[in-house]
């Protein structure tokens, strides 16, 4: 039976991941406490739409798995199917239906009865959209013209006398779009949500109080020394990961006086390896240009505090969703994608291929430079 999620998710990984979603934890939180990536967790849960199963159970009079060996170790002893319903308690009828459906007597097995009578137990029941052209074609009309689940219910209850099969509740609207499997509203739809989210949320999930993208002992931006906004003095670094295709990434670093700039290569986007990559580069430069480095809200710069002692900079944190407090990192981005163009992959780039970009970068001239190029600059700088 296909499991949901990345290959190796355990099951009880996979429990635990729904009662912590049920309980209103977020992604982050559950990808914290089961050990996979966030990414994982949200494939899992967008397979349902963010809507938690109900724990499936058999009914109180269907054979259990104990039962079903013990059918199959009567069949291996040459026992009868009376002999092996006398044993059970069962009727003999209900044994025989058992192995009959299961691949008779020479193939039984317990193990796959069981699984069978599981898949076999799945009736799913027409939604009301799917089961009502009429209702459906109402519905995605609304909600074409930017109606929220709530206000097509509440005009239907309005408008429509009840037991005449038109109301529909808000909630079976949104499993609709965002359960795809029900293949009853077109996914295109969702668009016109105004919280533009990919899976249903219930009032359970709120992030308040959470831990979520917390640097520890972060340094805001608005206590970096005042000699880093006029560039007049060298040494002040702006950087971010410029992703690719495939969970690629390089991290890039860029002056801010003479917009010379440092390209890392990385086999990750962690705490860890963004941590080392960005050591081991910035290491290469003459300490005397190694005065601060300003990042965005990421998480991968969680380390930070190893970062200011194994490199020098001391690491100050741009304000969340503020990409103009980098400026000069979202230009340089914005310059490297004519060699690292959006939708690639990263991956088969070494570092010697990074120093070649950048090479190209450094040395080309810029207007804001006054025509010089930045390596021009930083080396008039070390002289």
């Amino acid at each position: 039976m296909a499991k949901l999620g990345r290959p190796g998710m355990s099951d009880a990984s996979r429990a635990q991941l729904w009662v912590m979603w049920a309980a209103g934890k977020s992604f982050s939180e559950i990808s914290r406490a089961i050990g996979y990536p966030p990414g994982s967790v949200f494939t899992v849960i967008k397979q349902t739409g963010g809507y938690v199963r109900p724990p499936r159970k058999r009914r109180s009079d269907a054979l259990t798995l104990a039962e079903r060996e013990e059918i199959s170790r009567g069949l291996a002893r040459k026992e009868s199917v009376r002999q092996i319903a006398r044993t059970l308690g069962r009727a003999a009828s209900t044994i025989s239906r058992e192995i009959a459906r299961n691949r008779g007597r020479r193939k039984y097995r317990a193990v796959d009865a069981d699984d069978r009578a599981w898949r076999r137990a799945r009736r799913p029941k027409a939604c009301l959209l799917a089961s009502n052209p009429m209702l459906r074609a109402y519905v995605a009309a609304r909600l074409g013209e930017d109606w929220s689940p709530e206000q097509i219910a509440g005009a239907l209850a309005k408008d429509a006398p009840i037991g005449t099969g038109v109301r529909v509740s808000h909630e079976t609207i949104y499993k609709s779009l965002f359960v795809q499997s029900r293949g009853v509203l077109a996914k295109e739809l969702q668009k016109h949500l105004r919280s533009g989210r990919p899976t249903r949320r219930n009032i359970h999930h709120t992030v308040t109080g959470q831990w979520r993208s917390q640097i520890k002992d972060a340094v805001s931006i608005r206590e970096r020394p005042a000699e880093v906004e006029d560039r007049a003095i060298p040494g002040h670094w702006e950087g971010d990961l410029l992703l690719g295709r495939h969970w690629t990434q390089v991290a890039t670093v860029v002056e801010r006086a003479t917009r010379f700039t440092v390209l890392v290569a990385l086999d990750g986007r962690d705490m860890t390896t963004v941590t080392a990559g960005l050591s081991r580069e910035m290491t290469r430069l003459p300490q005397q240009v190694r005065k601060s480095l300003t990042w965005d809200r990421g998480m991968e710069l969680a380390d930070h505090k190893t970062i200011t002692v194994t490199t020098g900079p001391e690491v100050y944190f741009a304000d969340p969703r503020s990409p103009w407090q980098r400026g000069t990192n979202e230009n340089t981005n914005r310059l490297l994608r004519q060699y690292l163009p959006k939708g690639q992959s990263m991956a088969h780039l070494t570092q010697d291929d990074l120093d070649a970009i950048a090479a190209k970068l450094n040395s080309r001239p810029r207007k804001t430079l006054g025509f010089d190029t930045p390596a021009d600059r930083l080396a008039a700088l070390l002289r």
